[in-house]
């Protein structure tokens, strides 16, 4: 299934059925009172964060959402049926924007949380019977109160994916190999830029049965945060992950300059968002068996003595993965600690 994390739809809640005009008719009650029932609530359309979905992507197929209309009211003080409300499930991390007839959009709510809901379209109320018309003056009513029209609205949809990680780097630096190493997930790998053209999770799990997810987000470029190489897609999904583990090629360390390769992005990172740029990272030098050992020796002997915390690995043959993993989850201990004193 593709990822898909921008849509666009269309809402209609159910309208409300009609009253109802009746009269009690028994025999040997010639003149019996109203006795219309009220129509049934039109349904509402329900927008819910549902764990189990992973994409937009069923949004592109289906645009339009309608709930169904409630029912008319009955002789007999008989209630119409309402209209069942329209539950539809979106991925957690969904943004919702109601859009006005002349394109602007205003952020509804954020779907953050599993099980959030978000009622977009309102069901119309039912009518009432003529039953609710009778006075003193007016004992025979012969009109009943109309249901009201349901809503129809237009909707932006946009998906910022959850996840405790999220690997960064320039295309090709091996991210898509690394979270195929450590997790559950299955991404498509190859010796080629841009493999990844949407962002995959995976999934590790330790041995107390807790769970890490980790985002391997598209290669990013120089000038990302003007959109570039679709920078503004890309950079959105790495807002809520809670730190990033910054890939960097060891085919594209400068002899002279081996940690430039990190400043690029952390540069794009800052232009976008300062609050981005601040998140805490661990910076990876992956593809270390592409080096000659002595090269190797020495960037991790220079990384020590300017006091750079470089891990060096290589995740297409696994030296280093582990301890790496070791340390995302200290690194996801202390994040969760901080939370919770914040929270306190």
């Amino acid at each position: 299934m593709r990822f898909v994390d921008e849509a666009s739809i269309t809402v209609r809640s159910g309208k409300g059925g009609h009253g109802c005009v009746s009269f009690r008719r028994e025999k040997f009650v010639p003149r019996g009172g109203p006795d219309g029932g009220d129509g049934g609530d039109g349904g509402s359309v329900v927008l819910e964060a549902d764990i189990r979905l992973l994409t937009l992507y069923d949004f592109r197929h289906k645009r339009v959402y309608e709930a169904p209309n409630g029912r008319p009211g009955m002789g007999a003080q008989r209630f119409g049926p309402a209209g069942q409300d329209l539950v539809v499930g979106v991925p957690v991390g969904t943004q919702v924007f109601l859009q006005d007839e002349d394109g602007n959009e205003t952020l509804a709510t954020d779907l953050d949380v599993p099980g959030k809901r978000l009622v977009v379209a309102q069901g119309g109320r039912g009518g009432k019977g003529n039953e609710h018309f009778k006075t003193s003056t007016m004992r025979t009513p012969r009109f009943a109160q109309p249901g009201e029209p349901g809503e129809e609205k237009r909707l932006r949809l946009s998906l910022k994916i959850l996840a405790d990680v999220g690997l960064l780097g320039l295309p090709n630096a091996g991210k898509s190999t690394l979270i195929a190493a450590i997790s559950r997930a299955k991404p498509k790998i190859a010796a080629y830029p841009f493999t990844t053209l949407a962002p995959n999770l995976g999934v590790l799990e330790n041995d107390e049965g807790r769970r890490m997810v980790v985002a391997d987000i598209p290669g990013l470029i120089e000038g990302a945060h003007t959109g570039a190489g679709l920078g503004h897609r890309f950079l959105k999904h790495v807002e809520r992950t809670r730190f990033l583990v910054h890939l960097a090629s060891a085919a594209d360390l400068d002899a002279d300059n081996p940690w430039a390769v990190f400043s690029l992005l952390d540069e794009e990172l800052a232009r976008y968002s300062p609050e981005l740029a601040a998140k805490p990272q661990i910076r990876v030098v992956n593809k270390t068996d592409l080096l000659d050992p002595a090269v190797l020796k020495k960037l991790m002997t220079r990384a020590r003595r300017l006091k750079r915390p470089v891990r060096f690995i290589s995740a297409l043959c696994g030296d280093g993965v582990e301890e790496l993993v070791a340390e995302m989850w200290a690194r996801l201990d202390e994040v969760r600690a901080a939370e919770a004193g914040d929270q306190a």
